[in-house]
């Protein structure tokens, strides 16, 4: 299984564990549960944020090799007692943040309905936790600054998307948005690039002309590994691929294929056209309809497959609205289709959270479709079922749970 930083830190913290803060600390276990929840998202993406510049990389690199060197994974639970490890925590984390870890700490605090001094104290031992995994990684691959930002460039997604939509961490860095996480990162990537050919060239000036191929190769080596993996969309990717509309328990359903790339056109019984691709939502949601023998019913389910939010937000991205637009068109053309909207999430993270994001992502489709003109009649209403009906299990790769992340338009009646 490839190595997943988010779920290795949530791993660290066992029921045990934060019964432990949650006593130590005077909170309820919920209460606490829940500051976890935001703070290991929230410290990571810090990570990510500082790691933007050169010397913010060098930083980490340093931190997380201490971190790993100091035994703490297997003794969390001192950071939450009266040692002095408790200042330790503040202090790293205070290195990732600067200036705005209080503006972190009351951001949790205010997520979880805990004392600020409660969230200073599970930031503080959620900072040793992320540093002392990524310090583990950076010791066993022999890791250089660089390779530390590609490293943290690949896990970017799986971070970013784990972060509550309660948490304002955007504002709370000083930042327009979380996608400019990805820009800085992205930045610091070529930066490195750009280094590693100058001492290419440098390298042929003197006579090392040996040292150019190896060199290149490594430049492409890194570079396909970091766009492969780190540099996707800063759009959350809640879209997935259509699924077919075999009967199901509702609203479960099989395992989206991967959507065919081919654009085509889709024709509606009232002569518009639709843009979309072959296999997408549009294509089989009016093959559907345009088929005698079918039913709608409580069973009968399409994910749309072109439709992101914001990361870690109910936020349509402008692009959606394409696809928004044109289940529009098919309602206006299909006079008697009434339809659901149903959102969905994985198993990580907390289950209530999970379920709140769902109905606001659902909502919010809801409300884009009404917002075309749509009629109101034919919107039967949106449900968020968070992860009730996710296949893959929490710790599973990203990859797998990422199609459990997903909208879908339910066929009440056609």
């Amino acid at each position: 299984m490839s190595f997943n930083l988010l779920d290795s830190v949530q791993g660290l913290f066992s029921k045990d564990l934060t019964s432990g803060m949650a006593s130590s600390f005077g909170e309820s276990e919920g209460g606490i549960q829940k500051a976890v929840s935001g703070a290991i998202p929230a410290v990571l993406a810090g990570l990510l944020n500082k790691a933007g510049t050169s010397d913010g990389a060098s930083s980490i690199l340093n931190l997380s090799k201490e971190a790993a060197g100091s035994g703490l994974l297997s003794n969390l639970s001192a950071f939450t007692g009266g040692s002095n490890l408790v200042g330790k925590g503040l202090e790293w984390l205070k290195k990732i943040f600067g200036d705005k870890a209080d503006g972190i700490i009351s951001m949790i605090a205010g997520y979880a309905g805990i004392r600020d001094s409660s969230a200073a104290s599970v930031l503080s031992v959620a900072a040793p936790a992320a540093l002392g995994t990524l310090g583990k990684q950076v010791t066993q691959n022999n890791l250089s600054a660089s390779g530390l930002t590609s490293l943290l460039a690949s896990q970017k997604d799986s971070i970013l998307n784990a972060l509550p939509s309660g948490l304002n961490l955007a504002g709370a860095l000083g930042l327009g948005s979380l996608g400019d996480i990805g820009s800085k990162l992205s930045g610091a990537f070529s930066g490195a690039t750009s280094t590693a050919r100058a001492t290419a060239a440098k390298a042929t000036s003197t006579g090392n002309k040996w040292l150019l191929p190896l060199i290149l190769a490594l430049i492409v080596i890194g570079a396909l590994w970091y766009f492969m993996k780190g540099c996707n969309k800063t759009a959350d990717d809640t879209a997935v691929t259509p699924a077919d509309t075999t009967t199901q328990t509702v609203p479960a359903q099989e395992t989206p294929a991967e959507p065919s790339l081919a654009s085509i056109k889709v024709k509606l019984p009232d002569g518009v056209e639709l843009d979309a691709y072959k296999g997408g939502i549009e294509d089989k949601l009016v093959a559907f309809l345009n088929d005698p023998a079918s039913k709608g019913g409580k069973d009968v389910w399409f994910d749309f497959d072109n439709l992101n939010f914001q990361t870690g937000s109910a936020e349509l991205t402008t692009e959606s609205m394409k696809q928004v637009n044109n289940i529009a068109a098919i309602l206006k053309a299909y006079p008697k289709l009434k339809i659901k909207i149903g959102g969905y999430t994985d198993k990580s993270g907390d289950a209530s959270i999970n379920k709140k994001l769902s109905q606001e992502r659902a909502d919010a489709v809801l409300a884009a479709l009404k917002n075309t003109g749509a009629n109101k009649d034919q919107l039967v209403g949106a449900e968020g079922y968070g992860a009730e009906f996710a296949k893959a299990a929490a710790d599973a790769p990203d990859a797998e749970r990422k199609l459990d992340r997903r909208i879908a338009i339910g066929v009440r009646e056609k």
